[in-house]
């Protein structure tokens, strides 16, 4: 998919978060719109899956560990057509297939439930590791966010990935620098993350700019490329991004926007989404 599509698309992606949202009057916008781009690539270029066929063996595995931001992954896969769009209007409601973090036994294209934070890429490691013992072809990402590493099990999973030289996983930080209690380095500071990676035998890249394309391509590609070791893909993003009162706002971590937030977060999206058609 071409650049401008997939810019299309992250936009449609920001807006179903909007909607999603807005709609339940909770939820977790920042990580879910600093994260729009990359579940854009992942779904609409980098992964093997196939929406009429959620379940098929050889598909790509993601695991969104960082659950919370489950809005931006349901807004990328009703894009992607697993769902309806209108579905996300319906986010936290009793009776939806989309509540407030992931489950895979509700949610079609969801490959495993995660919302403990810490946890979910331990799931994606034996992920990985199943498909090593089974010879399966298949490659499992999954995205943590830059708070979330903070946990101690988010090492002890990247001390067997590196061990077992899983060269089938990818593991992306949204480095977005922002947590709910505020900047990551202020609470609890991970850095330098890239080199906590490398000393548990992890392939890391590092990209400036989680929200351009071409710098997720080549970072992916790069991942696929990386034999005997695991990679970790460490990119730098801007919580909130695509709605201007929200970004690098750590209030909006886990707040859902009122009416009028609403009306001009979805102008902002629009007008954006306009721009690129005249493109």
């Amino acid at each position: 998919m071409d650049n401008q599509t997939l810019k299309k698309t992250a936009v449609r992606v920001r807006k179903g978060i909007i909607e999603g949202v807005h709609s339940a009057k909770a939820g977790h916008p920042g990580g879910s719109l600093s994260a729009a781009d990359l579940f854009t690539f992942l779904y609409f270029e980098e992964m093997n899956i196939d929406p009429k066929d959620p379940d098929k063996k050889d598909r790509d595995r993601f695991v969104l560990s960082k659950g919370h931001t489950a809005p931006g992954l349901y807004a990328a896969l009703a894009e992607r057509g697993y769902f309806p769009v209108s579905d996300l209007k319906t986010l936290r409601h009793i009776g939806s297939h989309l509540q407030g973090h992931p489950c895979s036994t509700h949610t079609p294209g969801v490959d495993a439930s995660s919302g403990s934070l810490g946890q979910g890429v331990s799931v994606a490691v034996g992920m990985a590791l199943s498909a090593k013992l089974s010879n399966e072809s298949y490659r499992v990402y999954t995205l943590l966010g830059d708070g979330e590493i903070q946990e101690g099990q988010v090492w002890e999973a990247a001390m067997l990935a590196g061990f077992r030289k899983l060269d089938n996983l990818c593991v992306i930080v949204d480095n977005n620098g922002l947590q709910i209690d505020g900047p990551i380095d202020k609470v609890n500071s991970p850095y330098p993350i890239g080199d906590k990676f490398k000393a548990f035998n992890f392939h890391v890249i590092e990209v400036d700019d989680g929200h351009d394309f071409d710098k997720l391509r080549s970072a992916l590609s790069e991942a696929r490329s990386t034999k005997g070791m695991p990679t970790a893909i460490i990119m730098k993003t801007v919580k909130g991004k695509g709605v201007s009162y929200m970004e690098g706002q750590a209030g909006w971590h886990g707040k859902a926007p009122n009416d009028e937030e609403y009306e001009i977060a979805m102008k902002e999206l629009s007008e954006a989404e306009e721009a690129l058609c005249q493109k």
